[in-house]
């Protein structure tokens, strides 16, 4: 059986999407005679933490484990609440203080690509004796963070390994990339190292086919698009909401305010009495400010029921039982191409979704593909309060259903079957 280092930031106790894509392709590798080796900091700094992935680490799993300087420790003497959310990715939400712009200044222009840059070469020399003694051949690295890359990058150099980087999110196209108050010497060393990594990987692993496209502009090494997936149950039953509740589950940031949405919400309640004494909307993790503002500003506020931060277990729990599923993504033709990791796990549920997101969204096709729900841009459409007067009306006759189809292919077991055969080497 082959062994593979997969080089990762990200690993339980972790919570938040970014931990399942690798933790899902380690549980399932041995089943396509790969065996995995991981290596992940010894003392992290997570922003999100869930216990619960504890339990999905397979047994016997070689994990190694290093030390990691992160300037996050200090940085949160000054303000740890900016601290938690400048590293969990949480930027440009609502007003910025001058703290938190300086601090933002800091993260993009003195820690390049990341605050983790500190533990690439203390891994480089630590894992040297791990691949001798592993006998390893193939490194894969998952970024961000993308400073997990250089290590591979290095190691491919030293060793003549071959290298796969998986890139769960661009590097310099993403949104937040342009709130990090990037001097032009300080983008350019960015738009380097990603030209570096791109053109040095053997092959490369993308979450999107936009992502793919813009890559292809840059290296003509070999582009695999994976998405993320779904790792459920599909056929233990669960009861539904008796009410007719509106879930987002995840992160809701100012970013992404449905603002139309809420209006049309708001038009129902007060034009039909059955919605208004059946509606629900639950919001389940961390939700701005701004949004709970604009719910005020509509007369909202009494019909949410806002849930804060649950374990993914109990996260997967209320998508099935919704009556409807709301996924939104910021309104920029940045994110056209950022497909959220529960998106899947949505599709998995087999309850309608409602999307909002961009012009040309690539959720938009997986969405109709699969037969899930529909999706809109961020304008005003007439038609979707159709579609939720034509959902409700089903819901009244205990009908709302959806009939998903091709949705296996995005189970992860079988991204995990795709991912072991593009890595092997002729």
């Amino acid at each position: 059986m082959e062994k593979v280092l997969i080089i990762t930031y990200y690993w339980p106790p972790a919570g938040g999407p970014g931990v399942q894509r690798w933790l899902k392709f380690v549980k399932y590798l041995r089943d396509f005679d790969i065996e995995p080796v991981v290596y992940i900091p010894e003392n992290p700094n997570y922003p999100i933490v869930d216990e619960t992935f504890n339990n999905e680490i397979p047994k016997g799993i070689r994990i190694y484990t290093h030390r990691i300087f992160e300037p996050y420790a200090l940085a949160s003497m000054f303000s740890k609440k900016k601290t938690k959310r400048i590293s969990a990715g949480v930027i440009g939400t609502g007003k910025v203080s001058f703290l938190e712009k300086t601090m933002l200044w800091i993260r993009g222009n003195l820690f390049i690509p990341d605050a983790r840059m500190f533990w690439v070469k203390p891994s480089v020399k630590f894992l040297a004796n791990v691949i001798v003694k592993e006998d390893i051949q193939t490194i894969i690295t998952t970024g961000p963070p993308h400073s997990v890359h250089l290590i591979g990058h290095q190691l491919k150099e030293k060793f003549k390994l071959k290298w796969v980087a998986d890139f769960r999110d661009p590097w310099t196209s993403i949104g937040y990339h342009k709130k990090l108050k990037l001097t032009k010497g300080s983008q350019k060393k960015h738009k380097a190292l990603e030209h570096l990594v791109l053109n040095n990987a053997d092959k490369i692993v993308v979450t999107s086919n936009v992502t793919r496209n813009e890559f292809r502009a840059l290296t003509k090494k070999p582009i695999e698009v994976i998405t993320n997936g779904y790792d459920l149950d599909l056929e233990e039953k669960v009861q539904l909401d008796t009410k007719f509740t509106i879930s987002h589950i995840g992160s809701l940031l100012s970013g992404r305010n449905p603002r139309n949405l809420w209006k049309v919400l708001a038009e129902l309640i007060q034009e039909n009495k059955d919605f208004k004494n059946a509606f629900e909307l639950q919001l389940i993790g961390v939700v701005s400010k701004d949004i709970m503002d604009s719910l005020s500003n509509y007369d909202l506020t009494s019909f949410v029921r806002h849930i804060g931060y649950i374990s993914h277990a109990e996260a997967v729990n209320y998508q099935r039982k919704s009556q409807v599923l709301l996924l939104v993504e910021i309104d920029s033709s940045e994110t056209k191409g950022i497909i959220p990791g529960k998106l899947f796990e949505y599709v998995a549920a087999k309850r309608p979704i409602l999307g909002i997101g961009p012009k040309a969204w690539e959720v938009r096709d997986i969405i109709a593909e699969t037969k899930t729900g529909i999706t809109f841009d961020h304008e005003l459409h007439s038609h979707l309060k159709t579609v939720l007067l034509n959902w409700f009306a089903k819901y009244q006759q205990d009908k709302l259903t959806i009939e998903a189809t091709g949705i296996e292919k995005y189970s992860r077991r079988e991204l995990t079957g795709k991912l072991a055969a593009y890595i092997q080497w002729e």
